[in-house]
């Protein structure tokens, strides 16, 4: 959520800002509606000091005999007009809280302009596309052969877009979720967690998941509850509502998590594989910092999810979200994209983002400075990465002429063999 004062100090600045994004904001009726709160907050407080003048003169002319009744008349009245007023305030403290909810995160300045992802900006490649002397298959035509991946047993089990991994799948799968935990914290710095898989509304709220993405979750019927669509949501609720100490920061959590997304706008894209499904696994990493270090934190927090494709050694690169593309809490973001030879592209498979303190600000998270000050801490994620579309990533690149599926070598030691022909 932004500052509302400093909204409404540097108007301009941040509706120029926000133009990045190429979409209407209104933040117009957003100021309007603040202005007229504010002169019925002047209107109350006008009331409430007649009515305490007021009352403080009823003692005295009691004192001196004098007839109250008329002046305890107008103190009805008051009290009324006072409460009806108090009232509608309070309605519309409301109204201009939704309204603060629905405006998104201000692009940073280093952000490109831009309306989708076709203006994304290429910053860095690892490695060639991956070359076959034979003609490779899709990940799900490999999985099928195998007989590793199975979405009809998905399907009939929870519906599209859900899978069993079978024999060497699911190790494979389990593998991959053990590597990445194990790099990020043995040489990455963080500190592993397991968090709960669901989470209230409050939480939802906390990172921007709610209000304006509820199409998309799966909600608890008959409670306040959702299935998670990211480790981020439970992660940073950690410290919800909580003054952290500044001597701490920054803070590096990690997380595995399935992740569910009912992907409601998304019919039609990416149906077949690992690559859009309604549940997955993935690697989540998480960062608490001081406002003044959370950029230099992103470019590390990027280098870290970056450290898994490279052990792997599996083709990507490293985009800059213009601001168009950018998510709805994020002022600025990373994506990694990895190649996938079926695709004949780069697909992501990491957003890596600095949130400032968009979230924080939400969810009420702050830090003691050493001067006793209290301020926002700066929140940060991204994958460390999405597993099935890592796992996606290593058959399609590693696959052999033969139809088997080469075990990269920092993964043998989790697999326990090189390589992979079939339900074993």
């Amino acid at each position: 959520m932004l500052d509302l004062r400093v909204l409404r100090d540097n108007f301009k600045t941040i509706a120029d800002a926000l133009k990045k994004r190429g979409k209407e904001i209104p933040l117009e009726a957003v100021m309007k509606l603040d202005e007229e709160r504010r002169a019925m907050m002047t209107k109350v407080e006008e009331l409430k000091a007649k009515r305490n003048k007021i009352s403080k003169e009823i003692p005295s002319m009691k004192k001196k005999g004098e007839d109250v009744s008329s002046i305890m008349m107008e103190m009805k009245e008051l009290a009324s007009q006072i409460k009806d007023y108090d009232a509608e305030l309070q309605i519309m403290t409301a109204r201009l809280e939704k309204s603060m909810m629905g405006i998104p995160n201000r692009p940073d300045a280093s952000v490109p302009a831009g309306n989708d992802d076709c203006d994304n900006v290429e910053i860095r490649k690892f490695r060639e596309p991956t070359k076959f002397d034979f003609e490779p298959k899709a990940h799900w035509d490999l999985g099928n052969d195998l007989d590793i991946i199975d979405p009809e047993l998905g399907a009939k089990v929870a519906g599209s877009r859900f899978v069993f991994y079978k024999g060497l799948g699911a190790r494979l799968e389990r593998s991959v979720m053990n590597f990445m935990l194990n790099t990020h914290t043995e040489q990455n710095g963080y500190t592993e967690v397991i968090p709960p898989f669901v989470a209230n509304q409050k939480s939802m709220e906390g990172t921007g998941q709610l209000p304006k993405f509820a199409e998309d979750m799966y909600h608890i019927e008959d409670t306040d509850l959702y299935l998670i669509p990211t480790a981020e949501v439970p992660v940073t609720n950690m410290y919800r509502e909580q003054i952290l100490n500044g001597e701490d920061l920054p803070l590096y959590r990690c997380a595995y998590t399935p992740c569910f997304r009912a992907e409601a706008g998304s019919a039609g894209r990416d149906t077949k594989g690992l690559i859009r499904l309604h549940q997955f696994n993935k690697v989540e990493l998480v960062k608490f910092t001081r406002p003044e270090d959370s950029y230099d934190e992103l470019e590390k927090l990027v280098e870290n999810a970056e450290s898994i494709l490279q052990l792997l050694q599996i083709p990507y690169r490293v985009v800059l979200l213009c601001g168009g593309d950018l998510g709805f809490s994020s002022a600025k973001t990373y994506d990694i994209e990895v190649w996938m030879p079926s695709y004949g592209r780069y697909v992501e498979i990491s957003s890596c983002s600095n949130f400032e303190d968009f979230q924080a600000r939400r969810a009420g998270i702050r830090f003691r400075d050493k001067d006793g000050s209290l301020k926002y801490v700066h929140t940060l994620n991204g994958s460390g990465l999405a597993v099935g579309r890592t796992v996606a990533a290593i058959m399609e690149n590693y696959q052999q002429a033969d139809g088997s599926i080469k075990v990269p070598e920092i993964l043998r030691p989790y697999i326990g063999r090189e390589s992979i022909r079939g339900i074993q």
